[in-house]
């Protein structure tokens, strides 16, 4: 549970700190419009591809959560069924 915990905080900052950046680099921009739009757009492509990359990475962790959660539980009911 706490590589879960680790990956969403992890997420959450690559998330923050994407936003922070792309402020400050949109209010700290000399270019023109055109120009500025053509960063936003870069920007905002490469901080949702991160965000899918990292969602992926949590959803895979997650799943492998559950999986050793089932192997235990199974595990448990057989030494009980065993007993019985």
């Amino acid at each position: 549970m706490s590589s879960s915990k680790t990956a969403l905080t992890l997420l959450a900052g690559v998330v923050i700190g994407g936003a922070m950046g792309f402020a400050a680099g949109m209010l700290l921009a000399p270019d023109k419009g055109s120009e500025t739009r053509k960063r936003v757009k870069k920007s905002i492509d490469e901080i949702t591809e991160d965000f899918v990359e990292k969602m992926d990475e949590v959803v895979n962790q997650f799943g492998d959560l559950v999986d050793d959660a089932e192997e235990v539980v199974e595990k448990k009911f057989a030494k009980e069924k065993d007993k019985a």
